[in-house]
């Protein structure tokens, strides 16, 4: 038995017109009348009880038409998910991100990709650029937001956005509530609180060439591995510290941001993938995080990069 032979049969039992039947499947009435009678014969049943002037369904054949139609559905399901799954609609995708991307492109990306593709499963891990790099080599992840420098050349990246450094001052230091941005050059003698470089070397190295163009090494007292506790300890009055401009969307309770008055050095976030790569629903992915990535260009002191 094939599906051709249900459609025929399916057909002939809505018109209850063999004529009618094969007009509506583009075929003449002889070989649809021959197809049916091989059905039958195959089934060792009746479908249908034919006289000159009508035709009409046997109980057999009435039984056999709901299972018919719900085979028929489930094929054309079947074809239609398969064809999803192609195009990357279906499936399911580890998303690997470190801290910072939660205050600015994560969030969005995440809920327009779950709105158009609400049948792809996502599913994330909070992961440092180092722990992301070597997930990617074991297969654990598919996709992350991390750090540069991405050197591993069994990863492939794009940097999609650049954003400028502030400071983050603990709220009663002198210089949290003066007016308007402050010089680098005002933080020299303070202690500093840092992710550690191997973390993020791009980030670090960002930040200590910005101090040195002031004219002083960052005296780091302190070092935490994710932004959120670095600004927690900032809280704490455990120090200063120099963050993505975006981690000021952060709001944490004794805390000021400020914005510096020297042009700083734009940090980066990148997006991975393993090189090669040709999972549907990873490129579809990219192109939404990129295109999200553009509108966020005309932010202020946010661009984004090819």
């Amino acid at each position: 038995m094939e599906l051709r032979h249900l459609r025929y049969f399916v057909a002939v039992a809505t018109e209850l017109h063999f004529g009618k039947a094969a007009k509506l499947l583009h075929i003449s009435q002889p070989p649809l009348s021959m197809q049916i009678r091989a059905l039958e014969d195959e089934l060792g049943v009746s479908l249908f009880h034919r006289t000159r002037r009508q035709v009409s369904m046997t109980r057999a054949g009435k039984a056999f038409l709901q299972d018919a139609r719900q085979i028929l559905e489930r094929a054309e399901q079947a074809i239609v998910t398969a064809r999803r799954a192609a195009r990357g609609e279906i499936g399911e995708l580890v998303v690997g991100f470190i801290s910072v991307a939660d205050y600015n492109l994560l969030p969005p990306v995440l809920r327009e990709f779950r709105r158009r593709y609400p049948l792809v499963t996502l599913s994330l891990r909070e992961l440092t650029t180092d722990a992301q790099l070597a997930e990617f080599f074991e297969g654990r992840i598919d996709v992350g937001f991390l750090l540069p420098p991405v050197s591993e050349p069994s990863t492939e990246s794009v940097a999609i956005l650049r954003e400028p450094l502030i400071a983050a001052l603990p709220e009663r230091h002198p210089l949290a509530h003066s007016n308007g941005s402050i010089p680098l050059a005002s933080l020299s003698s303070e202690p500093f609180i840092m992710t550690p470089r191997h973390m993020g070397p791009g980030l670090h190295d960002d930040i200590v060439s910005f101090c040195h163009g002031a004219g002083f090494s960052p005296q780091v007292i302190q070092e935490a591995v994710q932004m959120q506790t670095v600004v927690s300890l900032v809280s704490a009055e455990m120090g200063v510290a120099l963050i993505p401009e975006s981690l000021q969307n952060l709001q944490r309770t004794g805390v000021v941001y400020k914005q510096l008055k020297e042009a700083s050095p734009l940090t980066e976030i990148r997006l991975a993938w393993r090189a090669g790569d040709d999972l549907p629903a990873l490129k579809l992915f990219v192109q939404l995080a990129q295109e999200i990535a553009e509108d966020t260009a005309g932010r202020p002191g946010a661009t984004t990069t090819d």
